[in-house]
């Protein structure tokens, strides 16, 4: 189960418990929020796309949109969302939970811009009812991620 890899993995940092379950579904920008009674744009997503023969994800803030244009400049092909079976394939979580956490191997992440407008945000932790609150530093560490990008609309 894809949640327990995620509190393993944060196990190491002592920061199993800090992983959120809930009772209800959060495997969207809105059901999310509204588990955790915030605002949508808070709940970091997770985007999984296949780049170059690469898989990537990539971490957004809840109200931002893919910018095809930016996209192609920085990775130098179109945006290719993975498919829902190459998903928990390719990443090692399945849609609605997929996260920065504990991916398989050979995944890079990026975190987009449009997350730094916040103090802290909610990626979610491997299932379709988690989350963890993480400030800005805290999931760039966590994540392990590539780096940052800017390739939303907006940003």
């Amino acid at each position: 189960m894809s949640i327990e890899r995620v509190k393993a993995y944060f196990e190491q940092y002592g920061m199993e418990e800090r992983v959120l379950e809930f009772e209800v579904s959060s495997a969207t920008v809105e059901l999310a929020a509204k588990a955790l009674n915030c605002e949508p744009q808070r709940i970091a997503k997770t985007l999984s796309f296949m780049a170059d023969g690469r898989s990537i994800l990539i971490v957004t803030a809840g109200d931002a949109k893919i910018d095809n244009q930016k996209y192609k400049a920085f990775f130098g092909v179109k945006a290719k969302m993975l498919s829902l079976e190459e998903v928990e394939a390719l990443i090692g979580h399945a849609v609605g939970g997929v996260c920065p956490f504990a991916v398989n191997e050979g995944v890079d992440i990026y975190l987009d811009v449009s997350l730094k407008r916040f103090d802290t945000v909610f990626p979610a932790c491997g299932s379709s009812n988690s989350a963890i609150e993480l400030t800005i530093s805290e999931l760039e560490k966590y994540s392990r991620c590539t780096g940052w990008i800017d390739v939303c609309k907006g940003y």
